[in-house]
């Protein structure tokens, strides 16, 4: 378990793994569906949509292969952090910390990509890369979308972290599951499963329909998830953590 000088350094990474993340996304989408040779050649919305997921679960894996992301965990989540709190992996006076490092970074990460990128990255159809239902969708559908979602993500993860033969692939894992959860989720939900996802973008494209469902459900879901695992396995523990 950490302690606090530790809690405070791991989730001053996580702010650094979650910046790099946003940014990272903030970027795929200014290509990918801003002004572009790239976006004039995949004008499908299901194919742009694909080849978001595919960088965005790519960069995930790098992120939590990289140094620091061994070091902390490379969360980059709120709705993980509060599953590894309840799987044992961070004891629950660092999720604050985590929390709040990530959705920091998160908003970092946005108005960095803005001064890379310039004014593209701030109108549409990029928007900061800031999400959105499907017009057909309520925010009681989103919810139990976003909420389903993070729990299957978190019982994966749970389950892939227990078992010894399984543990060194769950990176891989969740950057396929990222990678999907975008391609068939995407035009309607948005794909989220991830708080830190929707505040930096929402709160710099001053977004806010729907954003208190992208940051509760998943913790909703988060929550149900480790029920699930524990379920399944019992109260099996998780074999990585981060590093003190």
């Amino acid at each position: 378990m950490s302690t606090p000088p530790s809690a405070l350094r791991l989730s001053a990474v996580e702010l650094i793994l979650t910046f790099s993340l946003l940014f990272g996304v903030t970027t795929v989408v200014r290509w990918v569906v801003g002004p572009s040779a790239l976006s004039e050649a995949v004008p499908g919305t299901r194919q742009q949509l694909f080849i978001i997921g595919a960088v965005v679960g790519a960069l995930v894996v790098g992120l939590v292969l990289s140094p620091l992301g061994r070091r902390s965990g490379a969360h980059m989540n709120p709705a993980i952090s509060v599953a590894m709190w309840r799987f044992g992996v961070i004891p629950g006076s660092a999720v604050g910390f985590y929390v709040t490092a990530q959705l920091t970074g998160s908003l970092l990460g946005v108005l960095a990509a803005r001064g890379v990128w310039g004014d593209v990255a701030a109108t549409a159809p990029v928007t900061y890369a800031a999400l959105r239902p499907a017009p057909d969708w309520s925010a009681a559908g989103l919810f139990v979308a976003e909420a389903v979602t993070t729990g299957v993500i978190v019982l994966l993860v749970g389950v892939f972290t227990a078992l010894g033969h399984l543990t060194r692939f769950t990176p891989y894992m969740v950057g396929v599951v990222v990678c999907l959860a975008i391609t068939l989720l995407g035009a309607s939900t948005g794909g989220s499963a991830n708080p830190a996802r929707q505040f930096g973008p929402a709160l710099a494209a001053g977004q806010f329909s729907f954003l208190w469902v992208y940051l509760l459900a998943p913790m909703l879901g988060a929550a149900m998830g480790t029920v699930a695992r524990d379920l399944l396995l019992g109260h099996r523990r998780v074999l990585t953590g981060p590093a003190a």
